[in-house]
């Protein structure tokens, strides 16, 4: 039930978590509860995406200070509803503060805005209510623009993005269709039945709305991850850069002849930093997919995984930065690059610093896209995959360090308690030797920094004086390949082969599906859903799952019967098909790709903690004027290993920081369910609060009335914990 009440009210709290909030609040006080002295601060909004268009998650609040912070008290808590009871929604929102409104999502992805003062509802709207358009994904932030009366939110859900008067929550009717236009359309190919989200807000130049998008990245086909510019008045397309070059254009030469017509991927999912001054919107890309086979895309692959900046007026590329070549590891530039001023020899640098998943930072100068500190080319392993050429060297810099471990050797092996150690042991000395860059197999590969990072969407947070804080993880994963192919070389075309192809890396070649990932188990889905039911979830898709449109009827059918055992094991999925096979393809249709992938499958001991010594998470800061560390500390606890003697080791986070002109780092991610807040300058945690779930998003912070206050969506679901629906706002007493 949502909370209504207006800014002087008392925030009305119930539920199991009271005591624990409260409690952790009070426990947490080291000085007397009268708010010490503060300045005052003026009303100041968080109006765009991650604080500014320069993606710098940095306020110039200083109201709350490292000397008062532990007086942080709850202002308001808003429910906004939509949490699913198994645990498998989220809130990734970064809430938008304009004039004293803030605008939110939902965990079923509905659009809200509330008093940010009280957190009182104003209005609300459900993506469902359109025509034609879904809800699918998660939802990670929202754009604002305003000229003079006519205030607008843009809103991206499913493959959707609407247009809202910020006023009423009504969709402006001169926008596009009826105030949405569907992204799946000017990707210069049908796209019409792949997968295809909008899940992170643009960037506003002026009147363009400049456009990225999430895409499917498994083995079965793949929409283009074309960056766009639309008109913010009517929603036409103002240009289009093409991330997989056609004819004619820079870069068509490092793929294999006409690899546009059938690649996909190359998108940037994690939204964008733009330098308004000199039109210079920094763009960076995921990977090519399939992620992990490449054979049908031998090359380097421009322009996938890499920071690119273009022309924000016309598009055009004005330099670009791979920072991985033809890549295998689902190495995608995971979030949004921060724009800061350095000081290097005496001089001011404009410089775009990018955090990766293999926990690097590349700098590199705004202008001319030159390295502030000089790259170097690494030796990298090949591959024995049928069909693969690993790229054979791989650039990285030389500063700063790397935020986390680089190496899973037996040294680091868990030592939590000789059990753990001995099972970790024993699984790790029949895996491949773990080195940078070696390719997927068979056999099974270590990936290390994980899937998630190293450096995650949460992103980083820069300040004024250069410094880059960035959480991070520390969590191994096992990659192991199976072929999709028989025997003999033919193809396999039955149900279970095409589950195996585009199924089991989420659900598992068992079937048992994954709890940290909230992908459910299809053991005995017969028993929970009618036959029809699941036809109708491969035709549609659902949150976090895709559609599967583009497999034909009797393709479908396949898969279902095979889920429910009912299909022979060999029962061809293209059979009396209407379609001819060069438009159905069978097999063929799903990419021709030899090799898939068992699972995303994180390294974890038999008590489910990491397969590696801790830390498991940390929060670093980086002095990107000498390359060199502030401090480094873990981020999140495991109470039941602290209960034992055990240090904070840390735990995976989801989610970024927020710095501040009054000298803290806010954060929450970890999956303790605490929002934290550091000294700016040495790194020591002076407060934090329980949640009533997890923060798995990036907090941010406001003014309203003078009084300045911090906010976080607690939306959890991730990595097996429970799922919420609150936000919560914290400000100083008066």
């Amino acid at each position: 039930m949502r909370r209504q009440g207006g800014s002087d009210q008392r925030p009305v709290i119930r539920g199991r978590w009271l005591e624990p909030l409260l409690g952790g609040l009070l426990a947490l006080v080291t000085v007397p509860l009268l708010a010490a002295p503060r300045s005052p601060a003026a009303d100041s909004d968080w109006g765009t995406y991650l604080g500014d268009k320069a993606s710098s998650h940095f306020s110039a609040l200083r109201q709350i200070t490292p000397r008062n912070v532990a007086n942080l008290e709850v202002a308001w808590i808003y429910r906004a509803g939509g949490a699913d009871t198994n645990n498998r929604t989220q809130i990734q929102c970064n809430p938008l503060v304009i004039d004293g409104v803030l605008y939110g999502t939902s965990p079923d992805l509905q659009l809200f805005a509330l008093d940010a003062a009280g957190g009182r509802e104003l209005w609300r709207f459900d993506p469902a209510s359109v025509k034609g358009a879904g809800k699918s994904g998660v939802n990670r932030g929202l754009v604002h623009w305003a000229d003079g009366a006519d205030r607008r939110i843009f809103y991206g859900n499913d493959h959707f993005l609407h247009c809202l008067d910020a006023r009423t929550g009504r969709r402006v009717a001169s926008f596009g269709e009826g105030g949405s236009i569907d992204l799946k359309h000017d990707l210069g190919r049908d796209v019409g039945a792949l997968a295809l989200q909008s899940t992170t807000p643009g960037v506003l130049y002026g009147d363009l709305l400049i456009m990225g998008m999430r895409l499917g990245e498994g083995p079965a086909p793949a929409a283009p991850g074309h960056i766009r510019a639309y008109d913010v008045r009517n929603g036409k397309l103002v240009w289009r850069f093409n991330t997989i070059p056609r004819p004619g254009e820079s870069g068509y030469e490092t793929w294999p002849p006409n690899a546009h017509t059938y690649i996909g991927g190359v998108n940037v999912w994690t939204g964008f930093a733009l330098d308004e001054k000199r039109g210079l919107v920094f763009c960076p890309t995921g990977s090519a997919a399939f992620d992990f086979w490449g054979g049908n895309r031998i090359g380097q692959g421009l322009y996938a995984n890499c920071l690119v900046a273009l022309d924000a007026k016309t598009g055009r590329r004005v330099w670009h930065q791979q920072l991985v070549r033809h890549d295998l590891w689902d190495r995608d530039l995971p979030a949004p690059p921060n724009l800061l001023t350095l000081t290097r020899g005496g001089k001011k640098v404009d410089a775009v610093a990018q955090v990766t998943k293999s926990g690097h930072v590349f700098v590199f100068d705004r202008e001319t896209g030159e390295p502030v500190f000089p790259l170097r080319e690494v030796a990298a392993p090949m591959s024995d995959l049928q069909g693969e050429s690993a790229w054979p060297t791989q650039p990285l810099p030389t500063k700063p360090a790397p935020f986390t471990r680089q190496l899973f050797t037996a040294d680091e092996i868990t030592d939590i308690s000789p059990a753990s150690h001995r099972q970790v042991l024993d699984r790790f000395v029949r895996l491949r030797p773990h080195a940078q860059f070696l390719p997927p197999s068979r056999e099974g590969t270590i990936i290390f920094p994980g899937f998630d990072g190293g450096a995650e969407w949460g992103g980083a947070a820069a300040d004024p004086d250069g410094v880059l804080y960035v959480n991070a993880n520390e969590m191994p994963w096992v990659l192991n390949m199976v072929e999709t192919k028989r025997a003999d070389g033919g193809p396999l075309s039955s149900g279970e082969a095409i589950f195996t192809q585009i199924c089991a890396a989420c659900h598992g070649i068992d079937r048992t599906g994954n709890k940290a990932q909230n992908v459910p188990s299809l053991v005995g889905v017969g028993q929970r859903l009618k036959k029809a039911d699941v036809l109708a979830l491969l035709k549609t898709g659902k949150g976090v799952m895709p559609s599967f449109d583009f497999l034909s009827g009797p393709q479908r059918e396949a898969v279902v019967d095979h889920l429910l055992g009912d299909a022979p094991a060999s029962t061809p999925a293209s059979a009396n098909d209407p379609r001819g096979k060069e438009e159905l393809g069978g097999a063929d249709a799903l990419g021709g790709i030899p090799y898939t992938m068992t699972g995303y499958h994180r390294w974890l001991d038999t008590n489910g903690y990491p397969a590696i010594k801790p830390p498991w998470g940390t929060l670093n800061a980086i002095d990107l004027n000498t390359g060199g560390y502030r401090w480094r500390v873990t981020l999140g606890e495991w109470p039941e290993l602290m209960a034992k003697g055990i240090p904070p080791t840390g735990t995976e986070n989801y989610g970024g920081p927020v710095v501040t002109a009054g000298g803290l780092v806010f954060i929450a991610a970890s999956r303790d369910e605490h929002l934290r807040a550091f000294d700016r300058k040495s790194g020591k945690e002076l407060w934090k609060a329980k949640l009533p779930a997890a923060g798995y998003a990036t907090p941010a912070t406001y003014s309203v009335g003078g009084r300045q206050y911090v906010v976080i969506a607690c939306g959890g679901g991730k990595i097996g914990t429970q799922s919420g629906d609150a936000y919560v706002a914290f400000r100083l007493p008066r």
